[in-house]
């Protein structure tokens, strides 16, 4: 029985990885396929969003494989092909874009907030007024009268 589910898992995997492209779209050449592959995986599915081109089954993201391959058999360099791909949809197209002052606030925000906040809490404290250990004649006559009617 163990080896018959694992038969159906490499089946599935076998076709889950072959109904990523379709063989008419395959590039020629081997190496050229497999630097496309290398790609396809750098390279958000814009759909889908957290998932990369080589994942996903949505119509774009078979658009962005064709482009790829494209570029790839044109010769361009990896670093051509992802300026080229970010210039026609963005930094958001990378799964990991390089570190840059535009998308450096979005990462430096969460700290910002949270060192501002530790600030404004540390303020507020140090401005309360210690509580004093010692009952006011008024708080005492009030105490005294609560524990005579008990």
């Amino acid at each position: 029985m163990r080896k018959l589910k694992t038969a159906a898992v490499a089946l599935c995997a076998i076709a889950l990885t072959a109904g990523a492209s379709e063989p008419s779209e395959r590039l020629a050449d081997p190496a050229q396929e497999a630097h496309a592959r290398a790609l396809f995986r750098e390279v958000r599915c814009l759909v889908c969003q957290n998932e990369s081109i080589d994942d996903s089954e949505a119509q774009l993201a078979g658009d962005l494989r064709r482009i790829v391959r494209e570029q790839v058999k044109a010769g361009r360099s990896d670093s051509e092909i992802r300026a080229f791909l970010v210039e026609r949809y963005g930094e958001f197209v990378l799964l990991k874009p390089p570190f840059s002052a535009g998308n450096a606030v979005l990462w430096l925000a969460p700290v910002g907030i949270l060192l501002i906040g530790g600030v404004l809490m540390v303020g507020l404290l140090r401005r309360r007024a210690p509580a004093d250990g010692e009952l006011s004649q008024d708080e005492e006559e009030r105490l005294k009268r609560l524990l005579q009617d008990d």
